[in-house]
């Protein structure tokens, strides 16, 4: 990251780290927000602390971001719930719709946050540290440009930054190149001072709609610098004899027949414990109530727990579930991150993808993306995991 960081900083767009891709994003972009200012000869005691926007402070602080905000590599605080406050919603949108002032909505989301940033940005102001720069704003929500229905918020969010002074940074994107006609998107992103691709796709998509390469660098996603923890002996999990089974409600909603990739999951099971000596481990990667990877796996594990030969990786911070598929002897991932942690440790991975984000990854590295992405969209063959398992391993 080529920043000035010795100034106060603003993290948003951070869903919350039930969401254990959002954590390793959040976690290893602080690390990195600190090792630059160590570089840089910062004096970290007096330096503003990293402010965390987030969609759940209480769920970070059950994980990782907990463990630095105690190191004071970061100040975690909730953003307010509109929805959850039913008097607030109808004054709100009455106002809005009276007014037009669709602004209102961000101003109530991010209120209490806001004092806590300024709250920090004064402590160092009073010791002369931070006064008078210009306050940077780094949307770290790699691949929220890919869902159209997040759009008109992602820009109300950024357009709130950007009426406040600071420079924005969009921070380890991907954006499906078609959504590049969306006029409203597009001036949206040409606001940002910075923005960093994390593949290629999307940084050649960018570059042909008028960005220059001053201001969007290709930069690979922020998790593949994730530290991985050393984990405990797991009864059915063999270290180098183990391949690591992740699946999401999210990529079965995108299916075109979510009973054929379940019964793919199933064929590629059957086929490792019969024709190797492998074990199975069920590797969950978010775990939110309204997307939880647990339910489609626990549907397997029940399927084929009376092999002996299965087990299921309980919820654990982003490091510690890196440190398992680390030890994966292959890796088959639905969600983005837990893939990164597969490829950012040496392990053959497949991904059942969806989007441009696994497809530009897989290519940065590999080349192609032909047989190390499969896309679930047009996934019509129950067969094809083992075949891509086949061609990887060769």
């Amino acid at each position: 990251m080529s920043i000035d960081l010795n100034r106060p900083i603003i993290l948003y767009m951070h869903a919350g780290s039930k969401n254990h891709g959002c954590e390793a994003i959040a976690n290893a972009t602080l690390k990195m927000i600190r090792d630059i200012r160590i570089e840089q000869g910062c004096d970290l005691e007096k330096t503003p602390i990293p402010v965390v926007f987030s969609n759940d402070a209480d769920e970070d602080r059950k994980y990782s971001l907990g463990e630095l905000e105690k190191q004071r590599l970061c100040i975690l605080t909730s953003e307010r719930h509109i929805d959850k406050d039913f008097f607030a919603h109808v004054i709100y949108y009455g106002w809005r719709k009276f007014t037009g002032d669709k602004q209102s909505f961000m101003r109530y989301r991010f209120r209490d946050a806001y004092k806590v940033f300024l709250k920090e940005y004064n402590r160092c102001s009073a010791k002369g540290e931070g006064a008078g720069t210009t306050p940077l704003a780094i949307s770290i929500g790699g691949d929220n440009y890919c869902y159209p229905e997040m759009v008109s918020d992602l820009i109300l969010a950024h357009d709130y930054f950007v009426e406040r002074g600071f420079e924005t940074v969009l921070w380890g994107c991907s954006i499906e190149p078609e959504s590049l006609k969306n006029v409203a998107l597009l001036n949206d992103l040409m606001e940002f001072d910075s923005i960093y691709a994390r593949e290629s796709i999307t940084y050649k998509a960018l570059l042909d709609v008028g960005f220059t390469e001053k201001k969007i660098q290709l930069r690979k996603d922020p998790a593949f610098e994730l530290e991985k923890q050393d984990v405990p002996v797991l009864e059915g999990f063999i270290p180098g004899k183990t391949v690591g089974i992740n699946l999401s409600p999210m990529v079965l909603d995108r299916a075109k027949d979510p009973a054929l990739v379940r019964e793919g999951y199933r064929n590629f099971i059957r086929y490792i414990l019969d024709n190797t000596d492998n074990n199975i481990a069920f590797v969950p990667h978010v775990v939110w109530a309204t997307s939880d990877d647990r339910k489609p796996l626990k549907e397997l594990y029940d399927e084929f727990k009376d092999t002996g030969r299965v087990v299921m990786i309980e919820d654990s911070p982003a490091e510690t579930l890196k440190g398992y598929i680390s030890q994966c002897s292959f890796f088959v991932g639905a969600r983005t991150h837990s893939t990164i942690a597969a490829y950012s440790t040496g392990v053959p991975t497949l991904v059942i993808g969806y989007s441009v984000k696994s497809r530009g990854i897989a290519t940065d590295l590999f080349g192609t993306c032909e047989n190390y992405v499969l896309p679930v969209q047009e996934l019509s063959d129950p067969q094809s995991l083992i075949r891509s398992y086949e061609f990887i391993m060769k």
